[in-house]
């Protein structure tokens, strides 16, 4: 049922393309505006910044999980076989480094306009190379190298996994760890460039 494989990754799609884009639009219009500056001039920490202007963008991913597991329920009749617990780990990771890799855009574009295309820049490769269109292991090695660097991939096999094939933690531990490195390596690569920039 191509309904079936279809669903789950719409989830990763829409979580990437609205997160990576809110973050990195939003953070870069206050950095436009100045705002930014007068909020650092106040004794709160680089890191402190990120979790206050990422954290209410969390919520909102959250909303957009329940719609569309709840659509795909109701609309598709997609099996939920798995583990409740793994998938929200999955989720939450997987909003995280996606949060993490706007606020890094946010850091290297000056204007809204550069925001959006850098994140056109990172959400097409993403759609083409982590499996949600062509199967993965149909691709050259280049792409599947190339598509194991970015979260999509990852999260479609957590979410395929757990919602399709019944697994759990152990079917899919490995990319989880894969998902938190992407998210430490995204959410340093963000403080680094962020002080730097200042």
């Amino acid at each position: 049922v191509t309904a079936f494989n279809i669903v789950p990754g719409l989830l990763g799609v829409i979580l990437t393309m609205t997160m990576v884009m809110i973050t990195s639009i939003a953070l870069t219009r206050e950095i436009e505006r100045g705002t930014m500056e007068t909020l650092l001039s106040t004794p709160v920490k680089p890191a402190e910044i990120m979790l206050g202007k990422t954290t209410p963008y969390v919520l909102v991913g959250a909303v957009q999980t329940v719609l569309v597991l709840v659509a795909g329920y109701l609309l598709f009749h997609l099996p939920f076989t798995g583990s409740a617990l793994t998938l929200l780990a999955g989720i939450t990771i997987f909003i995280a480094a996606n949060l993490m890799l706007g606020y890094l855009i946010s850091t290297v574009a000056t204007t809204q306009m550069q925001a959006m295309q850098m994140t056109f820049f990172v959400f097409l490769p993403s759609i083409l190379l982590s499996g949600f269109m062509f199967p993965f292991r149909a691709m050259p090695h280049w792409a599947q190298t190339i598509g194991e660097a970015m979260p999509l991939t990852h999260f479609l096999r957590i979410v395929r996994a757990v919602v399709l094939k019944g697994g759990g933690f152990e079917a899919t531990g490995r990319e989880l760890v894969a998902l938190t490195i992407i998210l430490v390596v995204l959410t340093t690569g963000a403080l680094v460039r962020f002080r730097r920039t200042l």
